[in-house]
């Protein structure tokens, strides 16, 4: 056997071997025992080799990036919005990139350049710009500049630590919102095309298992955190002081929930003016419940409000025929994360638990109430919106 096939072979064991030793961690003694939730462990193993390999194999050259979306319904982890469409590519602080496309019709979109860090996803954000800010042309198209030198119209001033670019799109009525379409040149580059060498296979594969490992445990590690404080909503910072690259324009309130199937939960909040606000509901993964199927979210188009403006949100395992409805999915504990974007306050929720069978004794009157037939076409208006934002 010729060497670089050794190195070949060996690099595709040792990749394998780590896989398989994440097995053990999927089945740690703090994570919830069901049976949903063993599967759903298992799952999102399998999930995170896909996003794995992209980040670090397949879509890791600076010179050469493209851009690819993050998480999808079949893709997530780290608190992923079920309003969201996160689009990336790797880049360095060095070379000049543009990305030229149309911008779309996200009620929220943000570009951030974000730095190595302590995180599986990077550090400090070196640099962000917001929709407002965009300079577009009559057809909602325009040119962004990367680059350390300034540049005229969009740019964002890239550092030496800068190792990615995200563009974040939030989209609040998922059926009439457009994605943005775009490309990203390097300008700068001087490299012939990409070729492909044992040596990079190599490499992907090593960083592509530690990514798998990092990514998983660092999520693990903290929703512990909150569970400490069950049914508050505390923000990120207030727990942890690790840069990372966050949705700008607004901190993330994050709450842990554990729910017997006998109980539910009431959440109330009257959600302040806002360019963008948004509940998301997650497992103790830090995965969103599959949005195709379950409600697991509500958000400034989709929420039913009180008269007085408030937001009453349950959580119960079986349908209570409320309108803000959010389904555990067969899980038994997570987080509930709520963002305030844009807006002057960050309002904090009150969270009760209390028997199922009271539930309706505790609910304000004018809380809106489905049919059958409604929730089903509630759910179904749902999966119109995600097939439009993930067309295959």
């Amino acid at each position: 056997m010729k060497s670089y096939e050794q190195q070949l072979l060996g690099a595709w064991e040792n990749f394998c071997d780590d896989l398989k030793a994440m097995g053990r961690e999927m089945l740690r003694p703090e994570a919830p025992g069901n049976p949903v939730e063993r599967a759903q462990a298992f799952r999102l193993l399998s999930r995170n080799i896909a996003l794995g390999l992209s980040f670090e194999l397949e879509n890791k050259d600076p010179l050469f990036p493209e851009l690819s979306h993050y998480f999808d319904p079949l893709r997530k982890q780290g608190g992923d919005n079920s309003d969201a469409l996160y689009v990336g590519a790797q880049i360095n602080g060095i070379d000049t990139y543009r990305v030229s496309g149309h911008r779309g019709s996200a009620s929220f979109f943000a570009v951030t350049v974000v730095e190595k860090g302590d995180t599986p996803w990077g550090g400090a954000v070196a640099g962000a710009l917001f929709a407002d800010d965009m300079a577009l042309d009559e057809n909602g198209c325009f040119e962004l500049y990367l680059g350390p030198e300034p540049h005229d119209g969009n740019w964002i001033k890239t550092t030496p630590d800068t190792f990615r670019v995200t563009f974040r799109q939030f989209f609040s009525d998922w059926e009439n919102e457009e994605p943005m379409r775009a490309r990203i040149d390097c300008l700068t580059r001087e490299a012939a095309a990409p070729r492909i060498t044992p040596e990079k296979i190599v490499d992907g594969l090593a960083r592509s298992s530690t990514w798998v490992r990092d990514s998983i445990l660092y999520w693990a590690t903290m929703i512990e955190k909150w569970k400490a404080c069950p049914n508050t909503f505390l923000s990120y910072r207030q727990l942890d002081d690790n840069a990372i690259d966050a949705t700008p324009g607004g901190e993330p309130l994050i709450c842990y929930w554990q729910l017997p199937t006998e109980d539910a939960l009431i959440i109330r909040v009257t959600p302040p003016p806002a360019d963008y606000w948004a509940v998301e509901f997650g497992n103790y993964w830090w995965e969103t419940m599959d949005y195709r199927y379950h409600l697991s979210n509500t958000n400034q188009h989709f929420a039913h409000l009180l008269e007085s403006g408030e937001l009453v949100l349950v959580v119960s395992h079986a349908d209570p025929g409320i309108a803000n409805w959010l389904d555990p999915a067969g899980h038994s504990e997570g987080y509930i994360t709520v963002r305030w974007i844009g807006s002057e306050t960050y309002p904090k929720p009150s969270v009760t638990q209390l028997p199922a069978v009271d539930l309706p004794a505790h609910l304000p009157a004018g809380v809106q109430r489905l049919t059958v037939e409604q929730r089903a076409g509630q759910i179904a208006a749902r999966r119109r919106g995600v097939s439009k934002r993930f067309p295959y």
